[in-house]
């Protein structure tokens, strides 16, 4: 073997080596890195000597598809989480302090007082007082419901353009690929570069991604609307002004294509953006039909009644008055509209006839209670 042989076996081992010893200091380096994979060296024997051939990653594409596919799942939920543990203390307060449960229950013990002392027009006022605080609940709550869906639409939009970014972030990470892989230079810096992107994407909307020729990857969403297919789509939403009860929130448009939103109690939102969605237009609008239906509720228990004319609104009231809300039916709106009737006082809460002669149910003086009892069997039905 010649001098000259010997010296480039020598070299080329050592070049080897150093790439080697390279890659396991980067593999120490990037051990806590959650969007690096780890790398190895192959490597080949020539005649003579030896040479690094290939850096491989350690990256496995069924694991990374199920990662992405929790990251999805996990994003939507926390989403709906959060919005959730604050939309409740917004309406409800601090261990239900501002709830309306409680307001009713503190306006039910009122008026179980008042009957057992119905001469007392104190305790008849404080009624009157406990039901405003019913009002009050119910008012503040639909102001904080609808404020709440006015924000959830802004972090809407703000998602919308984050992941907008992200698309454009990811067309750019895909051209390096493509280009390394075309020149047959390690592309792998680059490829945990768009694996981390993507990730990011799973976390707004449910992703699918297949590869093509020289690593070139298409992604859609799991129903099959394409977010990126060699240059990113156009992913839309216009945000609301303002919010009021019953008004629907505008849709979310990738590809022209609208965003499906979770579905059931057990929500299926998978994605921060479907989480978004269905916390505005399922978990608040819920929440205002239950407000809602609670005022009817209250409207209808405390409605006053006559042997010759139509039940009319008592102690509660609203701006169909003096007719109550039809029974069964939800209005829209309700628990922001409902007010504690001007005309009350605490003789007519006890008496009757806050709307006229015809609907005066005592006249056996102020020991009667029996109407006062009505009003809490009411509150007690369904």
């Amino acid at each position: 073997m010649s001098l000259t042989s010997a010296l480039s076996i020598a070299q080329s081992a050592l070049l080897t080596t150093s790439k080697q010893t390279s890659i396991v200091s980067r593999n120490v380096a990037d051990a806590s890195n959650s969007d690096y994979a780890r790398r190895t060296a192959v490597v080949t024997s020539t005649a003579p000597g030896a040479r690094s051939v290939e850096i491989q990653r350690a990256a496995n594409d069924l694991l990374f598809r199920q990662n992405l596919s929790a990251l999805s799942a996990w994003s939507g939920q926390s989403a709906l989480y959060s919005g959730m543990d604050q939309l409740e203390l917004a309406v409800n307060g601090v261990d239900n302090a501002s709830s309306p449960s409680t307001a009713i229950a503190n306006l039910q013990q009122a008026l179980q007082l008042y009957a057992t002392t119905p001469s007392n027009q104190n305790l008849g006022a404080s009624v009157i007082d406990a039901a405003r605080d019913v009002v009050r609940s119910l008012n503040d709550g639909t102001r904080a419901i609808q404020d709440f869906r006015t924000q959830t639409d802004g972090q809407i939009a703000t998602a919308v353009d984050d992941l907008n970014k992200l698309l454009s972030q990811f067309q750019d990470a895909n051209k390096a690929v493509i280009s390394g892989t075309r020149s047959g230079t390690d592309v792998s810096d680059a490829l945990d570069q768009r694996d981390a992107i993507l990730k990011k994407i799973a976390e707004y909307v449910p992703v699918s991604t297949f590869t093509r020729g020289d690593n070139d990857m298409v992604i859609t969403t799991t129903d099959g609307t394409t977010l990126f297919e060699t240059v990113p789509r156009s992913v839309t939403f216009t945000p609301s002004s303002g919010y009021t009860a019953g008004t629907p929130g505008n849709t979310i448009s990738i590809d022209n294509v609208p965003l499906s939103a979770g579905s059931g109690g057990n929500t299926s939102a998978v994605g921060k953006l479907a989480g978004l969605i269905t916390l505005r237009d399922g978990v608040a609008a819920t929440m205002q039909s239950q407000l809602d239906e609670t005022a009817r509720g209250l409207i209808t228990a405390f409605a006053e009644t006559s042997s010759s004319q139509p039940d009319a609104a008592g102690l509660f009231t609203w701006s169909g008055a003096p007719a109550i809300p039809a029974a069964g039916t939800l209005v829209d709106g309700l628990a922001g509209s409902i007010s504690v009737n001007a005309a009350m006082t605490p003789a007519l809460l006890r008496d009757g006839g806050a709307n006229g002669a015809a609907y005066v149910l005592n006249t056996s003086g102020s020991s009667y209670a029996n109407l006062l009892i009505a009003y809490g069997d009411r509150l007690d039905q369904p």
